[in-house]
């Protein structure tokens, strides 16, 4: 169990498909920032993706391509773990032991499942049981903390609860995970005001090319006041060009809402440019490293490696309280 002064985080993303402002601002840009006074564990959840993926060639590439907006957006392999989900399979395995000891009530409560199920995707066991993936990926590693937003909060309570009725069974073998929730997190709204996700298809990607991010730039639906009235500041281009803004550029965009004479084509053109001079050194040492697949995988590799020593000591635990290590308990009892 961690025994030193800095909190063990762990956070994941599924790599399904072009990095966009929803995962920067609500995720990873965070992620980044906990390296630094934590111990950061962070890893790509393919076993999740499989459940709505099911293209093995794009698995793959989104795997891969994951990767790298990771490290060109500043995580560090020295001050943190970082690795592909399916490089330490032992998360399997705890999710089975996790999933004997889990109520079929818990699960229907889940509303992850329901709300892909209203998407379109095909149910399936692996959907139904992803909250028991999610289980095991936090307590694999012994986790303290666990960063979520509110509409994620329901993850880590069901991790708890699992881990709660598991520890109540076999004593105090499991971490209890304590939720990091960021007093000013906010949703990121998408081009439509939805919540920006790819399965509403209404993201604005961070890695495309400037030619397509200006057209979902250009998309941003706005309301229909004319010049000379003033506008509606609860609205997605607000809410997403303030996202670059301090404080007094927030009261500035606000005082301009305000007035007479602004124009949205104007504010669309501008968070276009905001955006492109953000992200440019990450844009650019991206085209570096996607020409580097060999030191991507060898980073993944040794992040592997660092994630698979503690699993193994968690799993080992686990094992023996609930009778696997066999051995064990024939030496103890003999």
């Amino acid at each position: 169990m961690p025994s030193n002064n800095r909190n063990r985080v762990l956070s994941g993303i599924q790599p399904s498909g072009l990095l966009h402002l929803g995962n920067y601002f609500g995720m990873m840009s965070r992620m980044i920032k906990y390296q630094s006074n934590n111990e950061l564990f962070c890893f790509i959840a393919n076993y999740h993706a499989l459940t709505s993926t099911p293209s093995s060639e794009t698995l793959s590439d989104n795997t891969f391509n994951a990767a790298c907006d990771f490290l060109a957006l500043g995580l560090d392999p020295e001050k943190s773990t970082f690795w592909v989900q399916s490089d330490v399979p032992k998360v399997t395995e705890l999710m089975w032991i996790l999933a004997s000891h889990t109520g079929v009530g818990l699960l229907d409560r889940a509303t992850s499942y329901k709300d892909k199920i209203s998407q379109g995707i095909t149910p399936n066991v692996g959907l139904y049981s992803y909250p028991v993936l999610m289980a095991a990926d936090i307590l694999l590693f012994d986790t303290e903390l666990v960063p979520v937003g509110k509409d994620q909060k329901q993850h880590l309570e069901i991790a708890r609860d699992i881990a709660t009725r598991f520890n109540n069974s076999y004593g105090n073998t499991l971490v209890m995970p304590e939720p990091d929730i960021e007093k000013d997190n906010q949703l990121i709204p998408g081009i439509d005001g939805k919540k920006m996700s790819k399965s509403y298809n209404n993201t604005i990607p961070i890695f495309e090319t400037e030619k397509k991010i200006r057209k979902k730039i250009m998309k941003i639906v706005t309301d229909t006041a004319n010049i000379d009235e003033p506008k509606d500041k609860e609205t997605p281009l607000f809410q997403l060009f303030s996202l670059f803004l301090d404080r007094e550029g927030k009261s500035q965009l606000s005082d301009r809402y305000d007035n007479k004479g602004l124009r949205y084509g104007d504010v669309k053109s501008e968070l276009f440019q905001k955006i492109m001079d953000y992200f440019y050194p990450y844009r650019e040492k991206r085209a570096s490293i996607v020409n580097k697949p060999e030191e991507v995988r060898e980073i993944l590799s040794y992040g592997a490696k660092k994630a698979n020593l503690i699993a193994d000591k968690v799993l080992d635990r686990v094992r023996s309280s609930v009778g696997i290590n066999y051995l064990k308990w024939h030496i103890r009892f003999n």
